[in-house]
């Protein structure tokens, strides 16, 4: 029980915190996009590369990983499309929906995974986000251009994939790993690099939320929480058990994918015309959902 309380409380006191924070101490929302930029440029990327850079490759099961991954992240998408075209939204709508149903919140992700599984889930939790976060991108760059009416240029999106921050934190983690890990005085750096990102990380979503946007459609709100909090997961440990994924990478991917949606989704659907209230209820509404959900699927799957 212990280790349930030191993974879950702290993770979700530090949102509160942050959501506080913001009512009475740091309501300037220039601060917070400050600590977003720090965090998502800096110190996530170092989180990244330094726990991916203990995993032994040789004992990696990359691909039965990826494909359990990938393969629930198209079916999301389709049924993200399905459930928006049915709730018969326009087009910025639909876009909230899909990021709503399909991103997931890193920061919440990697804490809760060091917080059950120590080290090695705080690995495998960063190799998973370095799956997630590449084919995300494409999805929600191919579903912005296309139902805008644009072309899709593969070049530019190949570009946008190459220089993400995240991505390439888990590149650099990958090829530490492959050497045998981070030099003496690169590793202690990347690690207090990583420390900082957590902390800051779940102050900057508790200081998104946005509670007043929870009357925005409640329908859609509900529907698309439940898939990504709960049907998202199912599909997810379907799919890890159908591939043979072994019993810890799988619980580790599927908590993973039962996270709830980024907050940085209220940013991209503010910049490239999404509906960025809608997308703002979603945040706030599964992140709160997820005080329930997340332990619930750690109990079920440590059974």
């Amino acid at each position: 029980m212990a280790a349930w309380i030191n993974a879950f409380f702290p993770t979700f006191a530090l949102i509160g915190l942050g959501l506080l924070l913001r009512w009475r101490l740091l309501a300037d929302q220039a601060v917070w996009g400050g600590i977003d930029r720090l965090t998502f440029f800096v110190l996530l990327p170092s989180l990244l590369a330094s726990s991916i850079s203990t995993v032994k490759l040789s004992e990696l099961p990359l691909g039965s990983l990826a494909t359990t991954i990938w393969i629930t992240l198209g079916l999301a998408t389709v049924s993200a499309l399905i459930l928006s075209r049915l709730l018969g939204h326009n087009r910025a709508a639909m876009t909230s929906v899909v990021q709503g149903g399909i991103r997931f919140n890193n920061y919440v992700a990697l804490a809760i995974s060091a917080g059950l599984y120590g080290d090695e889930g705080l690995a495998f939790g960063g190799v998973a986000a370095g799956l997630i976060v590449p084919c995300v991108q494409v999805i929600l760059t191919v579903v912005f251009v296309v139902s805008d009416g644009g072309r899709l240029q593969p070049l530019k999106l190949l570009r946008q994939i190459a220089i993400n921050p995240l991505l390439l934190g888990c590149l650099v983690g990958f090829a530490f790993a492959a050497a045998g890990g981070m030099p003496p005085g690169i590793a202690p750096l990347a690690r207090s690099l990583g420390q900082a990102a957590l902390a800051l990380g779940l102050l900057s979503v508790g200081g998104g939320l946005v509670v007043g946007a929870l009357r925005e459609a409640p329908l859609t709100q509900t529907l698309v929480g439940l898939q990504k909090l709960l049907l998202v997961p199912l599909v997810t440990l379907g799919l890890a058990r159908l591939f043979g994924l072994p019993a810890g990478p799988a619980a580790i991917a599927t908590l993973t994918m039962a996270m709830p949606t980024a907050s940085t989704a209220y940013v991209m659907a503010r910049a490239m015309g999404g509906d960025a209230r809608l997308m703002a209820a979603m945040i706030t509404l599964q992140h709160l959902a997820a005080v329930v959900t997340l332990p619930l699927w750690a109990l079920f799957l440590a059974g």
